[in-house]
């Protein structure tokens, strides 16, 4: 399942970002700028994340040294942040200026917290997820572990799904409002007909 997962997600990001290169169309929307980010993170993901993962479910174990493993923990924790900050402010309007800052304080934010974890020794090889990612070694960290996972979590995942949840609610009280008129139209039509009908 993790290789079919692999190889839709290196094809469907590879397409994303060739559909990006050769359509002007695409390029010309504020938008695209955030597209391009998610699929690159997403295309890092599939390419340094997803074989680790699968070499350690194979092997039971870490599946290469130390330093790679911290330097796949690292990118992990990073490009999954940058993702979800991508998807939030994907869906929101702004000029290109706002789009470009935005997605430098994405990728600020994104590095703070993997910079974080490697300086307090966090980013390990952990055997309950067969991966390279934030891990607690020592129990006389589980405080501090504890608050950075709460902000962590908070302010990468919590926050872009409140975004993206007050987005969708705009979405779909633009649709229900087009929907009633669609219906008072319909309704108006057939009362039309019913009169004009001997």
């Amino acid at each position: 399942l993790l290789v079919l997962v692999l190889v839709v997600s290196l094809l469907s990001n590879l397409l994303v970002l060739l559909c990006f290169v050769y359509s002007t169309e695409i390029r010309k929307q504020v938008a695209g700028v955030f597209l391009v980010n998610l699929s690159f993170c997403n295309l890092l993901l599939t390419v340094l994340n997803m074989p680790f993962t699968l070499l350690g479910i194979l092997r039971n174990q870490q599946p290469l040294g130390g330093c790679v493993c911290k330097a796949v923990g690292f990118l992990e924790t990073f490009l999954t942040s940058n993702t979800m900050l991508s998807m939030a402010a994907y869906t929101s309007k702004m000029r290109y200026k706002d789009a470009v800052i935005l997605m430098g304080y994405s990728w600020l934010h994104s590095l703070t917290f993997p910079l974080v974890s490697l300086f307090y020794s966090w980013v390990d090889y952990s055997s309950v997820y067969a991966s390279c990612t934030l891990h607690l070694k020592e129990e006389t960290e589980r405080r501090r572990f504890t608050v950075f996972t709460i902000v962590f979590h908070s302010t990468s995942f919590m926050l872009s799904l409140v975004i993206l949840c007050f987005t969708y609610l705009k979405v779909l009280k633009v649709a229900r409002f087009h929907c009633k008129r669609i219906d008072i139209i319909t309704m108006q039509t057939l009362v039309l007909l019913v009169d004009i009908h001997p």
